[in-house]
């Protein structure tokens, strides 16, 4: 295994006597083993717990309105607080893990998200609830931008876009399908508290899992600490040659370097540099608009069904069947991010949101809100995957952690909003207007948005689309 030493040019004019560490082609070359499915599936991690306790309002919000006698109002401030928590966790997070690097910040979000849970299974009345699900918040919203940065920093170009689709879609999908299987058997035994309890010990056991994740070398070399960028790499490379059980191919001759230098700006600042400024508004509209949109109307379809004079074990059971299409949505986005682009995949999984959400707003039948929900799940869980493969891509190491992280709050403050003007749109205009209102319109704003700012990351490595 031969590492390349080329000496190229930096912005600060030739090489500065380092070797070079050319990581971008010596990840490019790493196969697929053992390893790295390891790596991927504790990394996948973030997105399952983030889902599980975004998902689990959909199925325990009406409970919990019943056992605390909650208004309306009040039952979409609960939702509402999570997601202040994420909005600001989410930004927060990723300044830190930009900052202080990925891992500390993946393991620390960990702790918050596990005392959080249990806080929240004893939790005594509405105002207590409130705190823990803020508190809860900031821990997930750390999840998603340390992920996000780290999936794309390891992830070889050629799959990098169906590997983080699937990765945070499968983990994601499959985090609701348990939400819905925990929140069926737990309820109906020990209660929706029981439910927040196995969160707050699920989460210690990742803490405990997620040890074996290394620190991203892109990140390491981007802070000029180019000799554990090295060290990192190369266990990198051992570990993967050990699974893969013969030696690696030798890597490209360099190309690219991402290396700090002096006139290099930290995190959000970069954000705003006239290179980034376009991309920055277009990730902003696009989480702010879909996010807002998915998530407003997926925490109330359970309650709407119950609403309509559906049992809540029916409407749970229902909202389950819909969410099993959420896999292969998935699964398929991923596939095509490789494809056809991260573009064409986001929005045409987009646009066949909005018409998808637009039939289910107009459904009356328990066979229509099936069919058409199901429908919804499957494209609705294929914008995330691509949504999620698109976002880590478009902005640089500098500031990778901190432009998915604030796209993401911008995603939690449409998830604040929504689910309180979810109400209010229902008194005056009903079910079909809530679906029309905060969801296909926002929708296809958000299509406007990728179409006219989005660049297209499909085959590039990081570094160039960087550039």
């Amino acid at each position: 295994m031969r590492v390349a030493t080329d000496v190229i040019a930096t912005d600060d004019g030739p090489g500065r006597g380092d070797d070079v560490l050319n990581l971008a082609q010596r990840v490019d070359r790493l196969p697929n083993t053992r390893y790295q499915a390891l790596l991927l599936m504790v990394i996948g991690t973030a997105w399952f717990l983030d889902v599980l306790d975004v998902s689990s309002m959909t199925y325990v919000l009406a409970p919990i309105s019943r056992a605390l006698s909650l208004t309306a109002h009040q039952s979409g401030l609960l939702v509402s607080a999570g997601f202040i928590g994420m909005a600001i966790g989410g930004t927060g997070a990723g300044m830190l893990a930009d900052r202080f690097g990925r891992k500390i910040v993946f393991q620390y979000s960990m702790v918050v998200s596990g005392v959080a849970s249990l806080l929240l299974a004893i939790s005594w009345s509405f105002e207590s609830m409130l705190a823990f699900r803020f508190l809860l918040g900031l821990g997930m919203g750390a999840e998603y931008p340390v992920a996000a940065a780290l999936l794309a920093e390891i992830t070889p170009t050629r799959n990098r876009g169906r590997v983080v689709a699937w990765v945070s879609q499968i983990a994601g999908a499959s985090a609701f399908i348990a939400a819905g299987l925990l929140s069926f058997f737990l309820i109906s035994w020990i209660g929706w508290r029981g439910f927040f309890a196995v969160e707050g010990f699920l989460a210690a056991f990742v803490l405990v899992v997620r040890r074996i994740v290394p620190e991203s070398p892109r990140w390491f070399e981007n802070r000029g600490r180019f000799a554990e960028a090295e060290q990192v790499m190369r266990e990198i490379e051992r570990r993967t040659e050990q699974a893969y059980g013969r030696p690696l191919a030798e890597p490209g001759a360099p190309k690219y370097d991402e290396r700090a230098t002096a006139k290099a700006r930290f995190g959000i600042l970069e954000l705003f540099s006239r290179r980034y400024i376009g991309r920055t508004l277009m990730a902003w509209t696009l989480w702010l608009c879909f996010a807002g949109g998915y998530y407003g109307l997926q925490s109330w379809i359970g309650k709407l069904l119950a609403d309509s004079g559906i049992s809540i074990a029916q409407s749970i059971k229902l909202v389950l069947l819909m969410v099993l299409w959420a896999i292969p949505g998935g699964i398929t986005s991923g596939w095509l991010c490789d494809k056809l682009g991260r573009k064409a995949t986001l929005c045409s999984f987009m646009m066949a949101s909005a018409a998808a959400a637009y039939v289910y707003g107009q459904a009356t039948s328990q066979n229509e809100l099936l069919v058409s929900g199901s429908v919804m799940q499957f494209f609705f869980f294929g914008v995330w995957a691509a949504l999620y493969a698109y976002t880590g891509d478009v902005f640089p190491t500098l500031a990778r952690s901190t432009g998915a992280g604030s796209a993401a709050t911008f995603g939690r403050l449409g998830s604040i909003v929504s689910p309180l003007v979810i109400p209010v749109v229902m008194a005056s205009y009903g079910t079909p207007g809530v679906f029309l209102l905060t969801g296909v319109i926002p929708f296809l704003i958000a299509v406007l948005a990728v179409l006219l700012l989005g660049p297209e990351t499909k085959g590039r490595v990081l570094e160039e689309v960087s550039r």
